[in-house]
């Protein structure tokens, strides 16, 4: 018997990368899945059939994570679907890297409206079922940068120190309800995002790891199983690094 056995989980942003990983991980652990991208394109689609592969419930949503009426709209639609939600990952995110000085309002508004508003409209959306149910575990996805900083990452960064705050307000609004919250912050993790990156330079972030690698979609996916599953009942309004003790 898997360790989320019976219950349902919510991945946003889950078509690929981090994500995916995460969506995977809470199927082979016995979780009915349903994930968010932007659109269902043949990714997501690829990702299903590997989630389908598990032999529980799996569906994939087409829905905009920064506009409040349409996350409210896909929230009823897979509670409808699935007859409940125990499990929120808030893992959607963008980037959209600059010097503050060169930064656009676009580039602005972008980032935190993907990554930070986004994890308010699923929130805002999914606590009133979690507290129906008296239960229910959210995991924000931050990262290292939103505890330390990073210059050209203004934006993001401050996104992802949004993430953090709001996973301990809501862990302390939430708690009675037995609601858990808390947030992972991954460090350099190797994604298609990283390998595009001059050999060079990837080498120069490794070198800053004490454990001499970047880590993997499926080392955070192990994080956030930790946190979905009872393992962590009495784990709220915590932040875990999975960064290698590079931001330690």
């Amino acid at each position: 018997m898997g360790l989320l056995e019976g219950k349902v989980a919510l991945v946003t942003g889950a078509a690929r990368g981090i994500g995916k990983a995460i969506a995977l991980k809470f199927a082979s652990e016995g979780a009915d899945v349903a994930f968010t991208d932007l659109v269902i394109n043949e990714a997501a689609e690829q990702t299903i059939k590997e989630l389908e592969a598990f032999g529980h419930k799996v569906k994939g949503y087409a829905s905009n994570a920064a506009d409040f009426e349409q996350t409210h709209a896909v929230v009823d639609q897979i509670l409808a679907d699935f007859g409940r939600i125990d499990i929120l990952v808030n893992n959607a995110g963008i980037t959209k890297d600059g010097l503050m000085m060169r930064m656009t309002e676009q580039q602005w508004d972008a980032v935190i409206g993907v990554n930070l508003k986004s994890a308010f409209n699923f929130i805002h959306a999914l606590t009133p079922i979690m507290a129906r149910q008296r239960g229910g575990s959210i995991i924000n996805m931050s990262s290292v940068v939103g505890v330390s900083g990073n210059a050209g990452q203004c934006n993001y960064s401050a996104s992802k120190a949004g993430m953090i705050g709001l996973a301990k307000s809501i862990a302390k609004e939430m708690g009675p309800r037995g609601i858990r919250a808390n947030c992972i912050a991954p460090g350099f993790i190797i994604s298609d995002m990283t390998n595009a990156l001059p050999e060079d330079v990837r080498e120069a972030w490794t070198k800053q790891i004490p454990l001499r690698r970047g880590g993997t979609p499926e080392d955070v996916a192990n994080v956030a199983l930790f946190l979905a599953s009872d393992l962590s009942s009495y784990v709220s309004g915590q932040v875990i690094h999975c960064c290698g003790a590079m931001n330690c």
